[in-house]
């Protein structure tokens, strides 16, 4: 893992924050039982939901994520481009709305928790849009849509793009919503590599 990347994950990712909450759960040595893989050069970070930093967020499960190599680099095509699997306990409903306030309360709770030096006129609320599109190949429903909100390391307002795909795997009583983010448009290449992610994943590790 790159220096920068270590840097950017210790200093602002949600995951090292709940782990000093909740140092029962250690992300590093859960053994998922589905597969989702990691990429040469990709970080990872798990966490247990409810999610410290978003207690509004109404599910139980882990949280399962991958970090482009330029997450963190503010040069990067990939600056701000990552991918998180909510792998959740039960049949979750799921539609536009519900998946907007959840990410609201999220990148809410994400940007007060790392955001604690901005002064408070540079911090705007986090707005969310979502809509269904053609369900994507193995998909229950897919959906994209946009996240405005500050980005706490330039200190700047920053808008992501939003890929959400919701799947069911046969004989778990478990729901996998998959996001995938980042502020290029879902034309640039940085989107074939987290969409690359999806399209890998298996119900159970082989």
């Amino acid at each position: 893992m790159r220096t920068l990347a270590i840097l950017a994950l210790i200093l602002f990712t949600p995951g090292i924050y709940a782990q000093e909450v909740k140092n029962e759960f250690d992300g590093h040595k859960w053994e998922a039982p589905y597969d989702l893989r990691i990429p040469q050069n990709w970080s990872i970070e798990r966490f247990t939901i409810p999610i410290s930093f978003a207690p509004q967020i109404p599910h139980k499960g882990v949280e399962d994520i991958r970090f482009s190599p330029g997450w963190g680099n503010k040069t990067s095509d990939e600056y701000w481009s990552y991918a998180f699997l909510w792998f959740l306990e039960g049949k979750i409903k799921v539609d536009p709305k519900i998946i907007g306030d959840n990410l609201k309360a999220y990148y809410t709770g994400l940007v007060g928790i790392n955001g604690r030096s901005i002064p408070a006129e540079k911090i705007a609320p986090v707005v969310t849009s979502f809509k269904e599109i053609s369900t994507e190949p193995g998909d229950l429903n897919t959906y994209t849509g946009t996240i405005k909100m500050t980005d706490y390391m330039t200190q700047k307002p920053m808008v992501l793009n939003s890929k959400v795909h919701v799947k069911a795997c046969e004989g778990q009583d478990k729901t996998f919503i998959f996001h995938e983010l980042s502020p290029q448009p879902l034309t640039h290449k940085t989107w074939s590599d987290l969409d690359k992610l999806w399209l890998d994943f298996k119900c159970k590790k082989e």
